[in-house]
């Protein structure tokens, strides 16, 4: 019988977190922790009006990133000064759920962080009023998986982490527990 893998992240939440969390903030029900609901991993490509190839680099990227496939995203509106027309592709995204969204911020927190220049912690200010944590990353070259000799161009990318968090302290406790290394 083959045993279900449970990420190691999502395991230490379900078994250490969300004990800690209830007994710190006492909540009334466990049900009230926040949890990660979903990481969503945007990536703008504003060359892409030019040049097509340059959105297929992207979409491969990211792809070996996430493990997913991303969805290319288009212009809502025409804007003549970046010769730009609705409908036009100008970027792609990710949403990331269960098992594949612990993985990978997993592999954020130990792996590709840690491999940023001069790197002193994540803003503690970038959480937007409702739990919710947005990080922007200046290459996509910090993860393992990018091989740097294959870059075309250094491209960087929205992290946005969704949290059933009610509030900012709760979100940043939950993400803090998780590991998440904020500026002191």
């Amino acid at each position: 019988m083959a045993s279900k893998y449970v990420s190691r992240l999502e395991k230490n939440y379900k078994d250490k977190i969300v004990p800690e969390l209830f007994k710190e903030k006492q909540f009334k029900s466990v049900m009230e922790v926040p949890k990660l609901e979903k990481i969503v991993i945007n990536m703008g490509i504003g060359d892409a009006v030019h040049d097509v190839k340059k959105l297929d680099d992207a979409v491969n990227e990211l792809t070996q990133i996430t493990g997913s496939k991303p969805l290319v995203t288009k212009a809502k509106k025409s804007l003549a000064v970046f010769k730009l027309r609705e409908g036009m592709p100008i970027g792609t995204k990710v949403t990331l759920r269960g098992r594949k969204m612990y993985d990978f911020l997993d592999k954020l927190i130990n792996v590709a962080l840690p491999r940023v220049r001069d790197f002193r912690g994540v803003p503690k200010t970038s959480f937007d009023g409702f739990g919710n944590y947005t990080l922007g990353i200046k290459e996509q070259i910090i993860f393992p998986e990018i091989d740097y000799d294959k870059v075309k161009k250094v491209r960087g990318m929205d992290i946005t982490m969704v949290t059933t968090a009610k509030n900012n302290t709760d979100a940043y406790s939950l993400l803090e527990k998780m590991g998440m290394p904020f500026v002191k």
